[in-house]
């Protein structure tokens, strides 16, 4: 099996183009995303041929052998791995997930690669818990579903949180895990917000695009930022045009790579 291996901002994935999905794809994942045992990745990506229009169908399962419905920096990823295989330079795609099919542009087919998705409609999302809305350490919460469920909490200074203690306990409120995303906004910056992640399947992680999406919308809903905004990550940055169906913008990077035997 041919894997390569990308980054979206430090969100790491190896990426493995096929005709069909592999068996025990779950026990894969957790085997080759070990960083002490395997390669070392944040997940596992499956490009499979597209149907009924699409160019790929992507299949992720995170770290920990979870499978997850979507992810803007993954998409991206399995977006470079696709033109760099196929050599098609710049180019448009449609990319089936299980959050829903979702439009890919990329600039190039070299290791650098900017890129933008078509992020989907915004849902509500399985709604804040008590215990978080109670929480006296935050202002405000909401929650979003972007073809994946994420709670955005908002905190004075979000540098300061002690993610590990606040993903962990958040987290445990959902019974289908979710992705954590605290932010904070300085005063007069309405085209900025800084964010720290907690990923559901993975822990804190250095960037989350469907997070920056989340996060993008549910700060505008608060007046909070404008309708286009620079979302500031441990990993990096990416652009997010807040819109009916919000735009991700950021990069994809090739790291190398690896044939592995099944």
């Amino acid at each position: 099996m041919r894997l390569t291996k990308h980054h979206g901002l430090g969100n790491d994935f190896l990426i493995c183009l096929m005709h069909e999905e592999p068996n025990e794809v779950s026990a894969l994942a957790r085997r080759l995303c070990d960083r002490r045992t395997g390669i070392g990745a944040d997940g596992l990506i499956v490009g499979l041929p597209g149907v009924d229009g699409a160019d790929l169908v992507m299949v992720l399962h995170n770290a920990d052998g979870s499978y997850a419905e979507m992810s803007g920096n993954g998409i991206r990823c399995l977006a470079q791995a696709h033109a760099m295989d196929n050599k098609t330079g710049a180019a448009s795609f449609q990319i089936d997930t299980g959050g829903g099919r979702r439009q890919v542009e990329i600039d190039g087919d070299g290791p650098e690669a900017q890129i933008t998705v078509g992020m989907g409609l915004v849902g509500p999302g399985p709604g804040v818990r008590d215990e978080i809305t109670n929480d006296l350490s935050h202002s405000m919460s909401a929650t979003a579903d972007l073809g994946n469920p994420h709670l955005v909490v908002v905190v004075d200074d979000c540098s300061t949180v002690d993610l590990s203690d606040l993903g962990n306990r958040y987290e445990a409120l959902y019974p289908d895990g979710i992705n954590i995303e605290v932010i904070s906004i300085e005063d007069g910056q309405a085209d900025t917000l800084d964010m720290v992640v907690w990923e559901r399947g993975v822990g804190v992680s250095q960037a989350c695009g469907t997070g920056a999406a989340a996060a993008a919308v549910r700060a505008h809903q608060w007046n909070l930022v404008k309708d286009e905004v620079c979302v500031q990550m441990p990993g990096g940055s990416v652009r997010v045009l807040v819109e009916k169906e919000p735009i991700l913008i950021g990069p994809a990077m090739y790291v190398g790579a690896i044939e592995v035997s099944l």
